[in-house]
């Protein structure tokens, strides 16, 4: 009997010790679910319209096209031979598990902020995930940046590995966003100019930056900085439902909307808008006053093309046609995502909230380099605006490049 009684105690020990460990399984897959998430993985390792994951999707960079990795576990060519401590090193030092270096288009120089118990939590989350197979394409690099041993030296001068260390003058809440833009999120992969080796200029984080033929806008919303003029609730709202009274998400910044942010929880999202309203930036010097010739033109073309939406003051309709007037967009220095979208038109992400997108037509069939660069001048010096003039030139560039189209 004492037997019998020994026997069930200790069967509902060990029962217990399972269901917990399943539990701290569970809890480990959530989290790494959304890191995940935070971090856009989907985004960058996921072409239009493939399965999710798997890999093949260019990434356009000023050497060449580098095509991410499969990270599902497929045995044969994704991540199903890796150990947790092969992840935890691609991460932090950015080697790959036969040690061989990653390209930092790869974010290593980010994600090796995130701690140990963040980086095995991803992997637990992407070991649940359907094994894909797919094979990568080859990278399409020059010599010798072909040679990945090239990064070595790459890695020397910008690369420093470590964990977010908080800072303690600072409050639990702009930690945590600092964390976030900082490690996972690696905003200033696409908001922060680069240097000619391809690393953030020092001096320039969060500034604004230009990829794959836009220019992102400076995302500091402190004195001069891009977002100035957003509140902590309106970045809260931009990232959760993809639009505010200011402006709305479209190409890039739709994906990190889509795969990311709008699934994040709020205080992690009022956590980021506490970092962000930290960020100062810089005055600048007013630019050169445009023509009055290319004024009246524009004025005349931004008349009959514009207005029915953006109105006439360029006030918009807030959360439905973006206002223009003290547009971080239109201010950016870099006129390439003005110029573009006037090209080729746009489409606000569709979200949770906000499910029907809104979509802005093409204006480069009808309009010729010297009418968009007028017309973008014109927007970009009216209302306050103080983004100055655009060349026809640039225009003429710029739709050079997008005839050519993706590589």
């Amino acid at each position: 009997m004492r037997k019998s009684a020994s026997f069930l105690v200790a069967g509902s020990a060990l029962l217990g010790a399972v269901e917990a460990a399943r539990a701290n399984d569970f809890a480990a897959v959530e989290r790494g679910r959304y890191l995940t998430q935070a971090g856009n993985c989907q985004g960058c390792h996921t072409p239009a319209g493939e399965e999710p994951f798997a890999g093949s999707r260019p990434l356009e960079t000023p050497f060449g096209v580098i095509y991410t990795p499969n990270i599902t576990f497929d045995t044969e060519t994704g991540l199903g031979r890796w150990t947790k401590d092969d992840f935890w090193r691609a991460m932090h030092e950015g080697k790959a598990k036969d040690g061989s270096q990653l390209y930092p288009a790869f974010p290593y120089p980010h994600f090796t902020k995130m701690p140990r118990e963040d980086v095995d939590a991803i992997y637990a989350y992407l070991a649940t995930l359907e094994p894909v197979r797919k094979k990568r394409p080859e990278n399409e690099l020059p010599f010798p940046l072909n040679w990945r041993f090239t990064v070595k030296g790459w890695n020397m001068t910008f690369f420093e590995p470590g964990v977010f260390r908080p800072d303690p003058e600072k409050s639990q809440a702009w930690n945590r966003g600092a964390y976030l833009v900082e490690g996972p999120g690696h905003c200033s992969g696409c908001h922060t100019e680069k240097n000619l080796l391809g690393a953030d200029k020092k001096g320039r984080h969060l500034a604004g930056g230009r990829l794959e033929n836009w220019s992102a806008p400076d995302i500091r919303a402190g004195r001069h900085g891009g977002l100035e003029k957003w509140s902590e609730e309106e970045i809260v709202e931009f990232l959760r439902t993809g639009r505010n009274a200011h402006s709305a998400a479209f190409s890039i910044m739709s994906e990190v909307i889509s795969y990311s942010t709008q699934h994040m929880a709020e205080a992690d999202l009022k956590a980021i808008a506490t970092y962000l309203k930290d960020l100062t930036g810089e005055e600048r010097a007013a630019p050169r006053k445009p023509a009055d010739a290319v004024m009246t033109a524009g004025a005349a073309i931004y008349l009959d093309n514009c207005t029915a939406c953006h109105v006439s003051d360029g006030s918009g309709v807030p959360r439905f046609f973006p206002p223009l007037a003290g547009s971080g967009k239109v201010n950016n220095p870099d006129p390439t995502t003005v110029i573009r979208v006037l090209l080729e038109g746009a489409r606000a992400v569709p979200t949770k909230t906000h499910p029907s997108p809104l979509t802005m037509p093409a204006f480069g069939w009808k309009l010729d380099d010297d009418e968009i660069a007028a017309v973008a001048t014109y927007v970009r010096s009216s209302w306050g605006n103080s983004g100055g003039a655009v060349e026809a030139d640039e225009v003429r560039k710029l739709r050079g490049l997008l005839a050519e189209g993706p590589p």
